[in-house]
């Protein structure tokens, strides 16, 4: 089924038309008539599937010219990030449309926003949820003539502690509205939003547990402590060709600002960082660069990266298991897309091979596993959350996960020799 054939309005067939996009994604095949039928609804897929035009279609399809003061539509998002980018999609749907679309998030001056928001009014309203709070209780925003309401990455809102201003924002709205819903994964906290602001909501769910492994060559390797991953990954970076356009992640900001210390003196130049702790600003200009093509390669957390959407992303690299096995998922998927095939490298430490175990439930049959080359320098130096306690004082003396639970094995001489981590090497040039 086509677009056409969803009967989509002709204004935005014409904008789908200028991005090229002829045919709906799955998430947005089946929840587009239910939403323009005016039903409750919850939609449950991996980021990358297009959830944002899945609701941002049938919203702009029967959204009206108005000089409303106040927003009739609601977007809530989890980050700042995440706001431009869903502001940037429906500028893009609504170019042959008049629509006032506004955006309103933290780390600004919130004055100013306050005079945006009211100069002008608007129609739609993307924001973060504190700062939609703080903007709604002055009374500059008002709530009380929203028509519908969107969640968006509701889970990853909620794990950031958002929950007491979302239920203010709801409370501020008419009881009567239509409400959508849209997240990666469905936990306890998002079912208790269900049950208690939603009516009769319609639930589409795409495979939540299956990923484009046919496309996805992925390698796991088996590295005794992060900074002999940061060891391999200079080596990686350095030594391959392939790796063009790379996102590399890690669990937490100070790994992150850790790692581009040590990759800066020989990557610097194309290597950022994003997380919550830089300014707007930087990650603003970061994301921008990585996009055009300036950087090559993105550190980031998976909260902060949760909702960017990055087109021909070649390499996908877990400096950290994740202990949640579907956030792998989540950052494997961003590669592959389309008709392109990616790559993921998964680097795995003793300490988090219960981690990986849980992963190869998922995708244990389509991950290769590997022993880096000799030639990267193996570091005695541990992370202070690598240490181990007096009662595991042994836990780390075994230098791969043979024996603390993970599914490497011991390789052969001749296989140690010829393996190269997997990737292709860059070519050797001529010297003049």
């Amino acid at each position: 089924m086509n677009f056409k054939e969803l009967r989509v309005s002709t204004p935005l067939l014409n904008a789908l038309e200028d991005l090229e996009i002829v045919y709906p994604t799955p998430i947005q095949e089946k929840t587009y008539r239910r939403i323009t039928a005016g039903s409750d609804l919850v939609g449950i897929a991996q980021t990358g599937t297009g959830k944002t035009f899945a609701y941002l279609l049938p919203i702009l399809n029967e959204l009206e010219y108005s000089k409303q003061q106040h927003p009739r539509i609601l977007i809530i998002v989890p980050t700042r990030e995440l706001v431009l980018q869903v502001k940037e999609e429906a500028e893009k749907l609504s170019r042959y449309k008049n629509v006032r679309i506004k955006e309103v998030f933290g780390g600004t001056n919130i004055n100013t926003q306050k005079e945006y928001i009211y100069d002008g009014g608007a129609d739609i309203i993307i924001g973060t949820p504190g700062r939609l709070f703080d903007i709604a209780v002055t009374g500059i925003l008002k709530l009380n003539k929203i028509k519908k309401v969107v969640i968006d990455e509701v889970d990853e809102t909620l794990s950031l502690g958002f929950r007491p201003q979302i239920e203010q924002l709801l409370e501020m709205m008419p009881q009567k509205k239509q409400n959508l819903m849209f997240s990666a994964t469905l936990s306890d906290e998002v079912d208790y939003f269900i049950n208690k602001y939603f009516f009769d909501p319609i639930k589409i769910e795409i495979d939540n547990n299956i990923t484009p492994t046919e496309k996805i060559d992925q390698q796991a390797f088996n590295i005794p402590n992060f900074n002999t991953k940061i060891e391999f990954l200079k080596h990686i970076l350095i030594n391959n060709d392939d790796l063009i356009k790379n996102l590399i992640f890690v669990s937490t900001k100070k790994q992150a600002d850790y790692l581009f210390e040590k990759l800066n003196p020989e990557l610097g130049s194309v290597i950022g960082v994003i997380h919550s702790n830089k300014s707007q600003n930087y990650r603003f200009n970061t994301i921008k660069n990585f996009q055009k093509g300036s950087i090559k390669t993105i550190i980031a957390t998976d909260v902060v990266a949760k909702g960017l959407d990055f087109n021909d992303i070649s390499h996908v690299i877990s400096l950290t298991v994740p202990d949640n096995p579907l956030d792998y998922i989540h950052r494997i998927g961003r590669t592959g897309r389309a008709d392109k095939n990616g790559s993921s490298i998964l680097m795995v430490s003793p300490y988090e091979a219960n981690y990986y175990q849980e992963i190869l439930k998922i995708v244990g049959a389509n991950i290769k596993e590997n022993e880096i080359p000799d030639t990267v320098k193996v570091s005695k130096i541990l992370m202070e959350d690598e240490k181990p306690s007096e009662s595991q004082k042994n836990y780390l003396k075994t230098s791969d996960l043979k024996n603390s639970g993970g599914a490497f094995h011991a390789k052969s001489k001749k296989r140690q020799k010829i393996n190269s981590g997997g990737l292709k090497k860059k070519s050797k040039k001529k010297k003049n």
